[in-house]
């Protein structure tokens, strides 16, 4: 996919909100793209790989930035 990744805002959102709307965005996306999740719920980055390696989506967190990650799909 090319440009710039999706943004899904979930920050001030208690699981399992993150991971629904990644999941939403997958599937509005057809599953195929990157998306820049914001997650500021302390569980959120293990139910996000969970989700992720499930699906078999790659997952990395952002350094620049906290709570933020990057999910690449297909």
């Amino acid at each position: 996919m090319s440009g710039e990744p999706r943004l899904v805002d979930a920050r001030g959102m208690l699981c399992p909100w993150p991971v629904i709307r990644l999941g939403r965005a997958a599937r509005e996306m057809g599953g195929v793209g990157t998306v820049r999740i914001l997650a500021d719920d302390p569980i959120a980055p293990a139910e996000l790989a969970k989700l992720c390696a499930e699906r078999g989506w790659r997952i990395a967190p952002d350094p620049a930035e906290a709570h933020a990650f990057a999910v690449e799909f297909g």
